[in-house]
């Protein structure tokens, strides 16, 4: 088999799990120097804050289920699926991450000035994440049509 293809396939199948990562790390440290800036700010509410910050750390996790469903022998019948499936998926779970940071930064930095619309504000957040579960569920629903030519691993 064509080395190219294989190592498209492989990447394919790795590139849910990294890019998932990539978007949990920086959509994380953006929530989280918001709440570093807002418990310098505050005497109480920080365990809200720090929860909300480590929000987008789900799509790290969405990768690796994708990565093991997507995780089979790679031939030329399933190369380009994996390869498609699993970079696209990817790219959108790390813009996610990223997004959804910025959603839980702007959250906590409103409710830092009020802290009453503290669960009305990350609503947004919330919204990113259902995006970020529909891209799950799609690349799982999309991986279940690939061939497994060689069986699982």
């Amino acid at each position: 088999m064509n080395e190219w293809v294989q190592a498209l396939g492989w990447s394919g199948i790795f590139a849910p799990v990294a890019l998932g990562a990539i978007g949990s790390v920086m959509g994380c440290a953006i929530a989280g120097q918001a709440a570093i800036g807002a418990m310098t700010q505050t005497d109480s509410g920080y365990g809200r804050v720090i929860g909300l910050s480590v929000l987008p750390s789900s799509f790290v996790i969405y990768g690796i289920v994708l990565m093991f469903t997507l995780q089979r022998t790679v031939d030329e019948l399933n190369a380009g699926g994996l390869f498609g499936i699993g970079l696209l998926a990817g790219i959108a779970l790390m813009f996610t991450g990223i997004w959804q940071g910025r959603s839980c930064a702007s959250a906590i930095n409103a409710s830092r000035e009020k802290p009453e619309i503290f669960a009305l504000s990350i609503a947004p957040a919330a919204i990113v994440e259902g995006f970020g579960v529909f891209v799950f569920i799609f690349a799982l629903v999309l991986s279940g049509g690939l061939p497994a030519v060689g069986g699982n691993l």
